[in-house]
Protein backbone atom coordinates (compact mmCIF):
# COMPACT_ATOMS: atom_id res chain seq x y z
CA UNK A 1 0.00 0.00 0.00
CA UNK A 2 1.34 3.33 -1.39
CA UNK A 3 1.94 6.14 1.59
CA UNK A 4 -0.12 9.16 1.17
CA UNK A 5 1.57 12.35 -0.08
CA UNK A 6 1.55 15.70 1.83
CA UNK A 7 2.06 18.74 0.51
CA UNK A 8 0.78 21.37 -1.64
CA UNK A 9 -1.88 21.59 -4.93
CA UNK A 10 -1.90 24.53 -7.29
CA UNK A 11 -4.62 24.89 -9.52
CA UNK A 12 -4.60 27.28 -12.56
CA UNK A 13 -7.78 27.78 -13.88
CA UNK A 14 -8.12 29.07 -17.62
CA UNK A 15 -10.36 29.88 -20.06
CA UNK A 16 -9.55 27.00 -22.41
CA UNK A 17 -7.52 24.41 -19.79
CA UNK A 18 -7.15 24.16 -16.14
CA UNK A 19 -3.80 23.06 -14.99
CA UNK A 20 -3.62 21.04 -11.41
CA UNK A 21 -0.32 19.95 -9.83
CA UNK A 22 0.74 18.75 -6.62
CA UNK A 23 4.15 19.57 -4.77
CA UNK A 24 4.81 17.48 -2.34
CA UNK A 25 6.78 18.58 1.28
CA UNK A 26 9.35 15.44 1.04
CA UNK A 27 10.16 15.70 -2.95
CA UNK A 28 11.51 18.41 -5.23
CA UNK A 29 9.98 18.14 -8.40
CA UNK A 30 6.38 18.72 -8.67
CA UNK A 31 3.72 16.26 -10.38
CA UNK A 32 1.09 16.65 -12.86
CA UNK A 33 -2.21 15.07 -11.47
CA UNK A 34 -4.33 12.57 -13.54
CA UNK A 35 -8.11 12.24 -12.87
CA UNK A 36 -9.90 9.48 -15.07
CA UNK A 37 -12.66 10.77 -17.41
CA UNK A 38 -12.08 14.73 -16.48
CA UNK A 39 -8.10 15.67 -17.28
CA UNK A 40 -7.44 15.00 -21.05
CA UNK A 41 -3.39 14.32 -20.54
CA UNK A 42 -1.82 14.65 -17.10
CA UNK A 43 -2.57 17.76 -15.37
CA UNK A 44 -4.59 19.36 -18.32
CA UNK A 45 -8.83 19.32 -17.53
CA UNK A 46 -10.44 21.06 -20.70
CA UNK A 47 -12.07 24.36 -18.71
CA UNK A 48 -15.91 23.08 -19.59
CA UNK A 49 -18.76 22.04 -17.35
CA UNK A 50 -21.98 19.86 -18.26
CA UNK A 51 -24.62 20.52 -16.00
CA UNK A 52 -28.38 18.85 -16.31
CA UNK A 53 -30.58 21.19 -14.44
CA UNK A 54 -33.17 18.47 -13.31
CA UNK A 55 -31.03 15.80 -13.05
CA UNK A 56 -27.97 17.96 -11.13
CA UNK A 57 -25.88 15.99 -13.50
CA UNK A 58 -22.58 17.43 -13.81
CA UNK A 59 -19.29 16.76 -16.56
CA UNK A 60 -16.23 18.46 -16.20
CA UNK A 61 -13.31 18.33 -18.37
CA UNK A 62 -12.75 15.53 -21.19
CA UNK A 63 -16.08 13.86 -20.01
CA UNK A 64 -17.80 17.15 -20.88
CA UNK A 65 -16.05 17.82 -23.99
CA UNK A 66 -17.00 14.51 -25.24
CA UNK A 67 -20.91 15.89 -24.56
CA UNK A 68 -20.77 18.87 -26.26
CA UNK A 69 -22.25 17.77 -29.64
CA UNK A 70 -25.12 16.55 -27.90
CA UNK A 71 -28.68 17.85 -27.98
CA UNK A 72 -29.42 21.13 -25.91
CA UNK A 73 -25.51 21.07 -25.96
CA UNK A 74 -26.50 25.11 -26.24
CA UNK A 75 -28.66 24.67 -22.64
CA UNK A 76 -26.16 22.19 -20.88
CA UNK A 77 -22.93 22.58 -22.29
CA UNK A 78 -20.31 25.49 -20.90
CA UNK A 79 -17.10 27.00 -21.62
CA UNK A 80 -15.29 30.18 -21.91
CA UNK A 81 -16.81 31.08 -18.46
CA UNK A 82 -13.52 31.84 -16.89
CA UNK A 83 -13.05 35.66 -18.24
CA UNK A 84 -16.43 36.50 -17.56
CA UNK A 85 -15.69 35.46 -13.57
CA UNK A 86 -15.07 39.43 -11.73
CA UNK A 87 -15.64 41.01 -15.05
CA UNK A 88 -18.80 42.92 -15.42
CA UNK A 89 -18.72 44.36 -19.13
CA UNK A 90 -19.26 41.22 -20.93
CA UNK A 91 -22.23 38.92 -21.27
CA UNK A 92 -22.74 35.48 -21.28
CA UNK A 93 -24.43 33.06 -23.25
CA UNK A 94 -28.20 33.96 -22.23
CA UNK A 95 -29.34 29.89 -23.31
CA UNK A 96 -27.15 28.26 -20.66
CA UNK A 97 -28.52 27.34 -17.43
CA UNK A 98 -25.29 28.77 -15.60
CA UNK A 99 -24.45 32.02 -14.75
CA UNK A 100 -20.30 32.55 -15.05
CA UNK A 101 -19.94 32.50 -11.95
CA UNK A 102 -22.00 29.57 -11.34
CA UNK A 103 -20.11 27.70 -13.85
CA UNK A 104 -16.94 28.29 -11.95
CA UNK A 105 -17.85 27.79 -8.92
CA UNK A 106 -19.34 23.59 -9.82
CA UNK A 107 -16.45 23.30 -11.75
CA UNK A 108 -14.20 24.05 -9.08
CA UNK A 109 -16.00 21.75 -6.50
CA UNK A 110 -16.51 18.80 -8.90
CA UNK A 111 -12.80 19.12 -9.45
CA UNK A 112 -11.98 19.30 -5.91
CA UNK A 113 -14.34 16.40 -4.52
CA UNK A 114 -12.31 14.36 -7.25
CA UNK A 115 -8.69 14.90 -6.28
CA UNK A 116 -7.37 11.42 -6.18
CA UNK A 117 -7.53 10.81 -1.91
CA UNK A 118 -3.85 9.98 -1.83
CA UNK A 119 -2.62 13.15 -1.95
CA UNK A 120 -3.34 14.83 1.41
CA UNK A 121 -3.57 18.92 0.37
CA UNK A 122 -1.84 21.22 3.36
CA UNK A 123 -2.09 24.40 1.20
CA UNK A 124 -3.83 24.92 -1.92
CA UNK A 125 -2.23 27.83 -4.57
CA UNK A 126 -4.71 29.58 -6.49
CA UNK A 127 -4.10 32.05 -9.52
CA UNK A 128 -6.11 35.19 -11.15
CA UNK A 129 -5.74 37.37 -13.81
CA UNK A 130 -4.39 40.32 -13.34
CA UNK A 131 -7.25 42.85 -15.48
CA UNK A 132 -10.55 41.01 -13.61
CA UNK A 133 -7.94 40.68 -10.79
CA UNK A 134 -10.52 42.34 -7.73
CA UNK A 135 -13.87 41.09 -8.74
CA UNK A 136 -12.11 37.41 -9.66
CA UNK A 137 -10.00 37.75 -6.32
CA UNK A 138 -13.70 38.20 -4.57
CA UNK A 139 -15.62 35.26 -6.04
CA UNK A 140 -12.57 33.21 -5.22
CA UNK A 141 -12.23 33.94 -1.92
CA UNK A 142 -15.90 33.27 -1.25
CA UNK A 143 -15.53 29.78 -2.93
CA UNK A 144 -12.54 28.86 -0.83
CA UNK A 145 -13.98 29.47 2.57
CA UNK A 146 -16.39 26.74 1.75
CA UNK A 147 -13.56 24.57 1.54
CA UNK A 148 -11.77 21.92 3.97
CA UNK A 149 -8.28 23.27 3.79
CA UNK A 150 -6.20 25.47 6.14
CA UNK A 151 -4.01 27.25 3.91
CA UNK A 152 -4.79 29.39 0.41
CA UNK A 153 -2.44 31.32 -1.07
CA UNK A 154 -3.49 33.64 -4.33
CA UNK A 155 -0.89 35.04 -6.59
CA UNK A 156 -1.43 36.47 -10.27
CA UNK A 157 -0.79 34.55 -13.48
CA UNK A 158 2.11 36.13 -15.65
CA UNK A 159 4.52 36.62 -11.59
CA UNK A 160 3.78 32.69 -11.43
CA UNK A 161 4.67 32.20 -15.00
CA UNK A 162 8.07 34.20 -14.54
CA UNK A 163 8.64 31.86 -11.26
CA UNK A 164 7.79 28.96 -13.72
CA UNK A 165 11.71 28.58 -14.99
CA UNK A 166 14.78 28.28 -13.03
CA UNK A 167 16.56 31.73 -13.79
CA UNK A 168 19.59 33.14 -11.63
CA UNK A 169 19.29 35.15 -9.15
CA UNK A 170 19.13 38.97 -9.94
CA UNK A 171 17.81 38.33 -13.25
CA UNK A 172 14.80 40.67 -15.03
CA UNK A 173 12.21 38.55 -17.04
CA UNK A 174 9.62 39.33 -19.53
CA UNK A 175 6.25 37.12 -19.66
CA UNK A 176 3.96 37.58 -22.23
CA UNK A 177 0.53 35.51 -21.10
CA UNK A 178 -1.71 35.15 -24.24
CA UNK A 179 -4.32 32.45 -22.37
CA UNK A 180 -7.99 31.87 -23.42
CA UNK A 181 -9.31 35.02 -22.05
CA UNK A 182 -6.88 37.32 -21.09
CA UNK A 183 -3.20 38.70 -22.32
CA UNK A 184 -0.65 39.48 -19.61
CA UNK A 185 2.44 41.26 -19.88
CA UNK A 186 5.10 41.63 -17.21
CA UNK A 187 8.64 42.64 -15.74
CA UNK A 188 10.04 40.70 -12.41
CA UNK A 189 13.24 40.26 -10.81
CA UNK A 190 14.48 37.72 -9.29
CA UNK A 191 16.55 38.72 -6.23
CA UNK A 192 18.56 36.52 -3.92
CA UNK A 193 17.64 36.63 0.00
CA UNK A 194 20.75 38.08 1.46
CA UNK A 195 19.39 41.58 3.34
CA UNK A 196 16.54 42.12 0.36
CA UNK A 197 13.39 40.96 2.56
CA UNK A 198 12.42 38.81 5.51
CA UNK A 199 12.49 35.20 5.29
CA UNK A 200 8.44 34.41 5.10
CA UNK A 201 6.71 33.81 2.02
CA UNK A 202 4.44 36.98 1.35
CA UNK A 203 1.34 35.07 0.12
CA UNK A 204 -2.16 35.01 0.60
CA UNK A 205 -3.60 33.75 4.54
CA UNK A 206 -6.34 31.93 5.30
CA UNK A 207 -8.01 31.29 9.09
CA UNK A 208 -4.82 32.83 10.25
CA UNK A 209 -2.79 30.54 8.84
CA UNK A 210 1.07 31.70 7.29
CA UNK A 211 2.03 29.07 4.15
CA UNK A 212 5.98 29.69 4.81
CA UNK A 213 5.95 28.39 8.37
CA UNK A 214 7.42 25.04 7.47
CA UNK A 215 9.04 25.95 4.75
CA UNK A 216 12.75 24.27 3.85
CA UNK A 217 13.06 25.82 0.19
CA UNK A 218 15.83 28.74 -0.18
CA UNK A 219 14.28 31.61 0.01
CA UNK A 220 13.43 33.47 -3.84
CA UNK A 221 12.01 37.48 -3.19
CA UNK A 222 10.41 38.23 -6.60
CA UNK A 223 9.44 42.11 -7.26
CA UNK A 224 7.29 42.69 -9.75
CA UNK A 225 8.35 45.72 -12.03
CA UNK A 226 5.27 46.33 -14.10
CA UNK A 227 2.60 44.63 -15.17
CA UNK A 228 -0.33 45.22 -17.55
CA UNK A 229 -2.93 43.02 -18.77
CA UNK A 230 -6.30 43.38 -21.10
CA UNK A 231 -9.54 41.18 -21.22
CA UNK A 232 -8.53 39.66 -24.70
CA UNK A 233 -7.44 36.15 -25.62
CA UNK A 234 -7.64 33.29 -27.75
CA UNK A 235 -11.41 32.55 -27.53
CA UNK A 236 -11.60 36.49 -28.92
CA UNK A 237 -9.61 35.15 -31.62
CA UNK A 238 -12.08 31.89 -32.53
CA UNK A 239 -14.76 33.97 -32.83
CA UNK A 240 -12.89 36.73 -35.62
CA UNK A 241 -12.02 33.85 -37.43
CA UNK A 242 -16.15 32.66 -37.38
CA UNK A 243 -16.96 36.11 -37.81
CA UNK A 244 -14.70 36.27 -41.21
CA UNK A 245 -16.48 33.15 -42.64
CA UNK A 246 -19.92 33.74 -40.66
CA UNK A 247 -20.65 37.44 -39.25
CA UNK A 248 -24.01 36.11 -37.57
CA UNK A 249 -22.75 33.02 -35.87
CA UNK A 250 -25.16 31.41 -34.15
CA UNK A 251 -23.48 28.18 -33.18
CA UNK A 252 -21.12 27.88 -30.24
CA UNK A 253 -19.68 24.52 -31.60
CA UNK A 254 -18.16 27.00 -34.18
CA UNK A 255 -16.20 28.47 -31.47
CA UNK A 256 -14.63 24.94 -30.65
CA UNK A 257 -13.76 24.23 -34.38
CA UNK A 258 -12.28 27.51 -35.20
CA UNK A 259 -10.30 26.80 -32.14
CA UNK A 260 -8.78 23.50 -33.69
CA UNK A 261 -8.12 25.25 -37.15
CA UNK A 262 -6.17 27.78 -35.11
CA UNK A 263 -3.82 25.52 -33.10
CA UNK A 264 -3.57 23.90 -36.56
CA UNK A 265 -2.06 27.22 -38.04
CA UNK A 266 0.07 27.60 -34.92
CA UNK A 267 2.14 24.76 -36.10
CA UNK A 268 5.76 25.13 -37.48
CA UNK A 269 5.19 22.24 -40.03
CA UNK A 270 2.31 24.47 -41.78
CA UNK A 271 3.33 26.35 -45.26
CA UNK A 272 2.15 29.70 -44.61
CA UNK A 273 0.53 29.58 -48.23
CA UNK A 274 -1.29 26.60 -47.94
CA UNK A 275 -4.96 26.73 -47.20
CA UNK A 276 -6.39 24.28 -44.50
CA UNK A 277 -10.47 23.21 -44.61
CA UNK A 278 -12.47 23.18 -41.68
CA UNK A 279 -16.28 22.73 -40.96
CA UNK A 280 -18.57 25.32 -39.47
CA UNK A 281 -22.04 25.50 -39.24
CA UNK A 282 -24.43 28.01 -41.33
CA UNK A 283 -27.94 28.96 -40.60
CA UNK A 284 -30.23 25.79 -40.30
CA UNK A 285 -27.28 24.03 -38.74
CA UNK A 286 -26.06 23.12 -41.88
CA UNK A 287 -22.31 21.93 -42.56
CA UNK A 288 -20.16 23.87 -44.76
CA UNK A 289 -16.60 23.58 -45.56
CA UNK A 290 -14.47 26.65 -45.03
CA UNK A 291 -10.41 26.97 -46.02
CA UNK A 292 -8.41 29.35 -43.80
CA UNK A 293 -4.49 30.07 -44.42
CA UNK A 294 -1.53 30.92 -42.06
CA UNK A 295 -1.76 34.36 -44.59
CA UNK A 296 -5.45 35.12 -44.20
CA UNK A 297 -5.12 34.13 -40.46
CA UNK A 298 -2.79 36.54 -40.19
CA UNK A 299 -4.50 39.31 -41.50
CA UNK A 300 -7.96 38.22 -39.58
CA UNK A 301 -5.52 39.18 -36.61
CA UNK A 302 -4.25 42.38 -38.46
CA UNK A 303 -7.40 43.90 -39.03
CA UNK A 304 -8.99 43.29 -35.56
CA UNK A 305 -6.08 45.71 -34.31
CA UNK A 306 -4.64 42.56 -32.29
CA UNK A 307 -0.80 44.03 -33.33
CA UNK A 308 -1.58 47.87 -32.51
CA UNK A 309 -3.35 46.27 -28.96
CA UNK A 310 0.13 44.35 -27.91
CA UNK A 311 2.14 47.51 -29.10
CA UNK A 312 -0.10 49.48 -26.71
CA UNK A 313 0.13 47.30 -23.97
CA UNK A 314 4.09 46.94 -25.07
CA UNK A 315 4.53 50.39 -24.32
CA UNK A 316 2.87 50.75 -20.93
CA UNK A 317 4.35 47.59 -19.88
CA UNK A 318 7.88 49.84 -20.67
CA UNK A 319 7.11 53.30 -19.47
CA UNK A 320 6.16 51.72 -16.10
CA UNK A 321 9.39 49.89 -16.01
CA UNK A 322 11.64 53.12 -16.84
CA UNK A 323 9.86 54.24 -13.79
CA UNK A 324 11.89 51.46 -12.20
CA UNK A 325 15.22 52.57 -13.68
CA UNK A 326 14.13 49.34 -16.19
CA UNK A 327 14.99 48.75 -19.60
CA UNK A 328 14.42 46.50 -22.45
CA UNK A 329 18.41 46.33 -22.41
CA UNK A 330 18.10 44.89 -19.17
CA UNK A 331 16.27 41.41 -19.34
CA UNK A 332 18.00 38.65 -19.44
CA UNK A 333 14.96 36.55 -21.32
CA UNK A 334 11.98 36.57 -22.17
CA UNK A 335 9.27 33.85 -21.75
CA UNK A 336 6.16 32.82 -23.76
CA UNK A 337 3.23 31.25 -21.84
CA UNK A 338 -0.17 30.26 -22.78
CA UNK A 339 -1.47 28.86 -26.19
CA UNK A 340 -2.19 32.57 -27.96
CA UNK A 341 1.79 32.74 -27.93
CA UNK A 342 2.37 30.16 -29.88
CA UNK A 343 0.60 31.83 -32.79
CA UNK A 344 3.21 32.45 -35.80
CA UNK A 345 2.74 36.37 -35.93
CA UNK A 346 2.76 37.14 -32.25
CA UNK A 347 5.89 35.25 -32.36
CA UNK A 348 7.43 37.28 -34.78
CA UNK A 349 6.02 40.41 -33.46
CA UNK A 350 7.97 39.87 -29.85
CA UNK A 351 11.02 38.93 -32.48
CA UNK A 352 11.12 42.35 -33.53
CA UNK A 353 10.54 44.09 -30.70
CA UNK A 354 13.25 42.93 -28.64
CA UNK A 355 15.52 41.07 -31.22
CA UNK A 356 18.53 40.58 -28.65
CA UNK A 357 16.87 39.15 -26.30
CA UNK A 358 16.79 35.17 -25.35
CA UNK A 359 13.25 33.63 -25.92
CA UNK A 360 12.35 30.89 -23.70
CA UNK A 361 8.93 28.80 -24.04
CA UNK A 362 8.32 26.30 -21.40
CA UNK A 363 5.20 24.18 -21.86
CA UNK A 364 2.79 26.56 -22.59
CA UNK A 365 -0.49 25.17 -20.76
CA UNK A 366 1.45 24.17 -17.37
CA UNK A 367 3.77 27.19 -16.44
CA UNK A 368 1.60 29.33 -14.50
CA UNK A 369 0.66 26.40 -12.10
CA UNK A 370 4.48 24.46 -11.75
CA UNK A 371 5.47 28.72 -11.78
CA UNK A 372 2.95 28.59 -8.68
CA UNK A 373 4.25 25.92 -6.92
CA UNK A 374 7.89 27.34 -7.00
CA UNK A 375 6.34 30.45 -5.43
CA UNK A 376 4.90 28.45 -2.28
CA UNK A 377 5.84 28.80 0.33
CA UNK A 378 9.60 29.84 -0.36
CA UNK A 379 9.24 33.48 -1.91
CA UNK A 380 8.05 36.75 -1.00
CA UNK A 381 6.12 38.45 -3.69
CA UNK A 382 6.26 42.45 -3.35
CA UNK A 383 3.26 43.25 -5.71
CA UNK A 384 2.97 46.35 -7.70
CA UNK A 385 -0.03 48.84 -7.42
CA UNK A 386 -2.19 49.11 -10.59
CA UNK A 387 -3.66 51.90 -9.76
CA UNK A 388 -2.74 55.44 -7.23
CA UNK A 389 -4.58 56.15 -4.09
CA UNK A 390 -5.32 59.39 -3.42
CA UNK A 391 -7.03 61.99 -0.83
CA UNK A 392 -9.46 64.39 -1.11
CA UNK A 393 -8.20 67.46 0.12
CA UNK A 394 -9.35 71.34 0.22
CA UNK A 395 -7.92 73.89 -1.40
CA UNK A 396 -9.02 77.27 0.76
CA UNK A 397 -7.58 79.52 -1.78
CA UNK A 398 -9.59 78.18 -4.92
CA UNK A 399 -12.46 77.08 -2.52
CA UNK A 400 -12.62 73.58 -4.02
CA UNK A 401 -11.68 69.81 -3.07
CA UNK A 402 -8.49 68.42 -5.23
CA UNK A 403 -7.27 64.50 -4.72
CA UNK A 404 -3.32 64.59 -3.07
CA UNK A 405 -1.69 61.50 -4.23
CA UNK A 406 -0.96 58.81 -1.35
CA UNK A 407 0.57 56.19 -3.30
CA UNK A 408 1.41 56.36 -6.87
CA UNK A 409 0.66 53.43 -10.00
CA UNK A 410 3.90 51.16 -9.69
CA UNK A 411 5.07 51.44 -6.29
CA UNK A 412 5.75 48.55 -4.29
CA UNK A 413 3.55 46.99 -1.52
CA UNK A 414 3.11 45.73 1.40
CA UNK A 415 4.71 48.94 2.03
CA UNK A 416 8.16 49.32 3.73
CA UNK A 417 7.83 52.88 5.35
CA UNK A 418 4.71 54.68 5.58
CA UNK A 419 3.46 57.87 3.55
CA UNK A 420 3.23 60.88 6.10
CA UNK A 421 1.22 63.50 5.81
CA UNK A 422 0.29 66.78 7.91
CA UNK A 423 -3.50 68.29 7.81
CA UNK A 424 -4.19 71.97 8.51
CA UNK A 425 -7.53 73.15 9.49
CA UNK A 426 -9.55 74.61 6.41
CA UNK A 427 -11.44 76.67 8.97
CA UNK A 428 -11.78 78.55 12.06
CA UNK A 429 -12.53 76.42 15.06
CA UNK A 430 -12.39 73.13 13.28
CA UNK A 431 -12.48 69.76 14.51
CA UNK A 432 -13.52 67.30 12.44
CA UNK A 433 -11.20 66.15 9.65
CA UNK A 434 -12.63 63.75 6.90
CA UNK A 435 -10.64 61.55 5.30
CA UNK A 436 -12.28 60.19 1.72
CA UNK A 437 -9.79 57.91 -0.56
CA UNK A 438 -10.24 57.62 -4.14
CA UNK A 439 -8.11 55.38 -6.81
CA UNK A 440 -6.98 56.13 -10.34
CA UNK A 441 -8.72 54.99 -13.36
CA UNK A 442 -6.61 54.67 -16.59
CA UNK A 443 -8.15 53.79 -19.74
CA UNK A 444 -5.28 52.31 -22.55
CA UNK A 445 -4.68 53.44 -25.43
CA UNK A 446 -6.27 50.10 -27.10
CA UNK A 447 -9.53 49.41 -25.45
CA UNK A 448 -12.04 46.30 -25.67
CA UNK A 449 -15.69 47.27 -26.72
CA UNK A 450 -18.33 45.08 -27.66
CA UNK A 451 -20.40 45.30 -30.74
CA UNK A 452 -23.43 42.74 -31.35
CA UNK A 453 -21.50 40.94 -28.62
CA UNK A 454 -17.89 40.18 -30.48
CA UNK A 455 -15.18 41.70 -28.36
CA UNK A 456 -13.10 44.46 -30.72
CA UNK A 457 -10.26 46.42 -30.25
CA UNK A 458 -10.44 50.30 -30.76
CA UNK A 459 -8.27 53.32 -30.45
CA UNK A 460 -9.39 55.60 -27.56
CA UNK A 461 -7.28 58.54 -26.32
CA UNK A 462 -5.60 57.93 -22.66
CA UNK A 463 -7.36 59.68 -19.81
CA UNK A 464 -7.04 59.60 -16.06
CA UNK A 465 -9.53 60.05 -13.72
CA UNK A 466 -9.91 59.49 -9.85
CA UNK A 467 -13.22 57.43 -8.69
CA UNK A 468 -14.11 57.97 -4.69
CA UNK A 469 -14.00 54.37 -3.05
CA UNK A 470 -17.49 53.76 -1.48
CA UNK A 471 -16.53 53.35 1.53
CA UNK A 472 -18.20 55.44 4.47
CA UNK A 473 -15.87 58.27 5.21
CA UNK A 474 -13.45 57.81 7.85
CA UNK A 475 -14.16 60.77 10.85
CA UNK A 476 -11.64 62.01 12.86
CA UNK A 477 -11.96 64.26 16.15
CA UNK A 478 -9.60 66.58 17.48
CA UNK A 479 -9.53 67.09 21.32
CA UNK A 480 -9.69 70.63 20.90
CA UNK A 481 -10.49 73.55 18.38
CA UNK A 482 -7.65 73.95 15.76
CA UNK A 483 -7.00 77.53 13.85
CA UNK A 484 -7.45 77.95 10.38
CA UNK A 485 -4.19 77.46 8.39
CA UNK A 486 -2.09 76.04 11.60
CA UNK A 487 -0.92 71.86 11.49
CA UNK A 488 -3.29 69.66 13.63
CA UNK A 489 -3.45 66.15 12.36
CA UNK A 490 -0.95 63.88 11.61
CA UNK A 491 -1.81 61.44 9.18
CA UNK A 492 0.57 57.87 8.15
CA UNK A 493 -0.33 55.84 5.40
CA UNK A 494 0.47 52.36 4.80
CA UNK A 495 -0.25 49.35 2.59
CA UNK A 496 -0.61 45.77 4.83
CA UNK A 497 0.55 42.12 3.64
CA UNK A 498 -3.46 41.75 3.02
CA UNK A 499 -3.97 44.26 0.65
CA UNK A 500 -5.57 46.76 3.55
CA UNK A 501 -5.28 50.42 3.28
CA UNK A 502 -4.66 51.54 7.23
CA UNK A 503 -4.02 55.09 8.25
CA UNK A 504 -2.38 56.43 11.87
CA UNK A 505 -3.61 58.90 13.48
CA UNK A 506 -2.14 61.81 15.48
CA UNK A 507 -2.70 65.43 16.67
CA UNK A 508 0.29 68.20 16.28
CA UNK A 509 1.31 66.96 19.91
CA UNK A 510 1.96 63.63 19.10
CA UNK A 511 -1.17 62.10 20.65
CA UNK A 512 -2.27 58.90 19.53
CA UNK A 513 -5.99 59.21 17.32
CA UNK A 514 -6.06 55.65 16.66
CA UNK A 515 -5.43 53.25 13.61
CA UNK A 516 -8.20 52.80 11.10
CA UNK A 517 -8.69 50.25 8.04
CA UNK A 518 -9.82 52.17 4.79
CA UNK A 519 -10.20 49.59 2.87
CA UNK A 520 -8.64 47.08 0.60
CA UNK A 521 -6.50 47.97 -2.51
CA UNK A 522 -8.23 45.35 -4.51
Amino acid sequence: MKENLSGTLAIDLGNTNTVIAFQDQKEINPVLIEIPNITSSPGVIPTAIWFEENSSIVKIGISALHMRNSSNSDLYFHSNFKRLIGNPVEKFNPKNILSPNECGEKFFKFLWANIPQKYEIKRLVLTAPIDTYRGYRAWLINLCSQMSVDEIALVDEPTAASLGIKVPFGSKIMTLDIGGSTIDMNIVKIEGGEGKSGPIAELLKFKGNDVSSISKQKLRCAEIISKTGSKIGGKDIDQWIVDYFIPNNQYAINLLKAEEIKCKLSSSSIKYENKYPTKLFIEGYQEKEFYLSQEIFEKIMIKNNFLNHLNSLFKDLLNEARGKFCTVDDLSSIILVGGGTQIPLVQEWIREKIPKVEIKSPPPIEAIALGALSMTPGVKIKDILAKGLSIRLFNKRAQKHFWHPIFCKGQTWPTENPFKLILQASKSNQKIFEIIIGETKTEREYDVIFEDGLPKLAQVQSEEEIVKWDNIPLIIELKNNSNLGEDNLKLFFKITKKADLLVECFDIKDEFLGEYNLGNIF
